[in-house]
C-alpha cells in the first residue's frame, strides 16, 4: 500500500535529492574538476559525520538501513527525511521510494548543489560555474534515467545570457524536464532583458516550462535590515546560515519581483507557450501580486505602452504559471481570492519542511472543497504546465 490514496493521482511539483560532496565533482569535466567545490552541508540539518559514515559505505546506505526504511511502508514520508531517506541519492532506492509514496511524477530539485553556480557573484568565472551547471545536469539526469516517474530538473544561471543560451541547449538535450533559474536580478539586468529574449523563446519552443525554487535567491535579506543593535537571532536550525525569522517574513518578496518583472518586461506576453512554476516559495503573496499587476498595466498603461497587454497579467500568469503553497497555507483561501487554475501540491520529499503528511495538511483545508477543484490542485494544474507528464 502506499502513501498517496489511490482514488485519485498525486503529481509532485517538489522533491529533492540529497547530493553527497562530489555530486558536481563526478560529473564535471576534466579540465575544471578541480577547481569545482564539494558539495557543502554546513547550512542544514545534515551534520558532517552522517555525510562521512555514508561516504566510508562506498555513497550508499547500509543494506539494514534500506530493509528499515521500506519497512516503513506507506509510512515513508513521515520518518524518512534528509539524507538518511530512501532513494535520498541512490537511484534504485528512489524507485522503491516512489512506490511506496504513490505520486504518478514528481519533479526532482537538487538541494546544496546549486550553492555555487547560482551564486550571484560576477568575481567567478563563467566558465566555471556554467561548468558546474552543466556537471548538475549530467547527474541529475543519470539520476531520473532509469524511472520515467522522476522528471529531473536542470539549472541554468541567468548572469552570462551567452552562456545561459548555450547551457540550455546542452541541457535541453540532457532530456531535463524544467529548468530552474535563480529567482533574482541576473547580476546587472532584468530577466526580461533583450540579451535574454533568445533564452526564453528556447524555453517556449521546446515546451519546457522553467522553475523558481527556493535557494534560487539569496535567503538572508540584507545585512541592514537584521542590524537592530540587539543581539543576532539564530535560524530555524539553531545557526545563523539558514532561514531566520525576518528572512521568512520576507521569503516572498524575490519570486514577486521576479514574476512581476517578467510580466512587466513582457515576457509572457510574447511567448504564449512559455510555460512556469514557483515551488516552495510559498502562495500566499500571490493574489495580491496578481491584483496589483492588473491595476499597475490598466493605470499605467495609460502612459506606458510597454505594459499595454491583450490578457492581462493575472490572466497570462493563470494561463502560463502554477504556484506551490506551503502546507500551512489555506489553499482553499488562497483559490477563493483568485482561481482555482494556479495551485500545485507538492510533497516537499524527502525535506523536514514538507511535513509528515502533506496530503493531510492540504486536506484540512480542502476537505470541503469541490471535486473538480481538488482535481485541478493534485494533478491537473500539474498537468497544465507539464501535459506530456500525463499517466492514463
Amino acid at each position: 500500500m502506499a502513501y498517496a490514496p489511490n482514488d485519485r493521482a498525486f503529481y509532485d511539483a517538489d522533491s529533492h535529492i540529497m547530493e553527497l560532496p562530489d555530486f558536481l565533482k563526478k560529473y564535471a569535466d576534466p579540465d575544471i574538476r578541480d577547481d569545482v567545490p564539494e558539495v557543502s552541508y554546513s547550512a542544514s540539518l545534515v551534520t558532517d559525520e552522517e555525510v562521512a559514515v555514508i561516504m566510508s559505505q562506498g555513497g550508499r546506505h547500509s543494506e539494514e538501513h534500506v530493509a528499515a526504511q521500506i519497512a516503513l511502508g506507506d509510512q515513508l514520508i513521515e520518518s524518512s527525511k534528509e539524507i538518511q531517506a530512501l532513494g535520498a541519492f541512490e537511484k534504485t532506492d528512489r524507485t522503491t521510494a516512489m512506490d511506496l509514496l504513490g505520486f504518478k511524477k514528481q519533479l526532482v530539485f537538487a538541494t546544496h548543489s546549486v550553492a555555487f553556480p547560482f551564486h550571484p557573484s560576477s568575481k567567478k568565472p563563467s566558465k566555471l560555474r556554467y561548468g558546474a551547471t552543466r556537471a548538475h545536469n549530467r547527474h541529475m539526469a543519470d539520476f531520473c534515467a532509469d524511472d520515467e516517474r522522476l522528471m529531473g530538473v536542470g539549472i541554468v544561471p541567468l548572469d552570462d545570457p551567452a552562456y545561459a543560451i548555450s547551457e540550455l541547449e546542452t541541457t535541453l538535450k540532457e532530456g531535463m524536464e524544467a529548468i530552474w533559474v535563480p529567482h533574482r536580478a541576473p547580476i546587472e539586468i532584468s530577466p526580461g532583458h533583450v540579451d535574454l529574449e533568445p533564452f526564453w523563446a528556447m524555453l517556449a519552443e521546446s515546451g519546457t516550462p522553467f522553475v523558481i525554487h527556493v535557494g534560487g535567491s539569496p535567503l538572508q535579506t540584507l545585512k541592514a535590515w537584521s542590524n537592530n543593535g540587539r543581539a543576532p537571532t539564530k535560524d530555524w536550525m539553531g545557526g545563523g546560515e539558514n532561514v531566520r525569522t525576518k528572512d521568512a517574513a520576507l521569503l516572498h518578496q524575490p519570486p514577486e519581483t521576479f514574476i512581476s518583472m517578467m510580466v512587466m518586461d513582457g515576457v509572457f506576453h510574447r511567448h504564449p507557450n512559455l510555460r512556469g512554476a514557483s515551488v516552495e516559495l510559498g502562495a500566499g503573496w500571490v493574489p495580491e501580486m496578481l491584483r496589483r499587476l492588473d491595476w499597475v498595466s490598466k493605470i499605467y498603461g495609460k502612459v506606458d505602452e510597454s505594459v499595454r497587454f491583450e490578457r492581462t497579467p493575472s490572466q497570462q500568469l493563470t494561463e502560463q504559471m502554477g504556484f506551490t503553497p506551503f502546507p500551512h497555507e489555506d489553499v482553499a483561501n488562497l483559490i477563493a481570492q483568485s482561481n482555482p487554475d494556479l495551485y500545485l501540491f507538492s510533497s516537499d520529499y524527502p525535506h523536514v519542511e514538507g511535513t509528515r503528511d502533506p496530503i493531510a495538511r492540504f486536506e484540512k483545508f480542502l476537505g470541503d472543497a469541490e471535486e473538480p477543484i481538488k482535481e485541478k490542485f493534485y494533478s491537473e494544474n500539474f498537468l497544465r504546465i507539464w501535459p506530456e507528464a500525463r499517466v492514463s
